[in-house]
């Protein structure tokens, strides 16, 4: 299921965290931060991006034990 956001709110949303800009993560249904000291991801649930940092999964956990 692929995120489906307006190109014109992606460009102006950032993380609540950090303030860095988000990539999309299709196949998560994520938008994960692309700074690499925050690495959150938050999810998407019926085509709204949830951006509460209590709601965010952090990306860095899943890379180290992946490793």
């Amino acid at each position: 299921m692929a995120v489906n956001l307006d190109p014109d709110l992606l460009s102006i949303l950032v993380c609540p965290k950090c303030r860095s800009e988000f990539r999309v993560d299709d196949e998560a249904n994520e938008l994960v931060c692309t700074n690499a000291g925050c690495a959150l991801a938050y999810p998407v649930r019926d085509d709204i991006p949830v951006l509460l940092i209590d709601e965010a999964r952090d990306t860095r956990e899943t890379a180290a034990t992946e490793s």
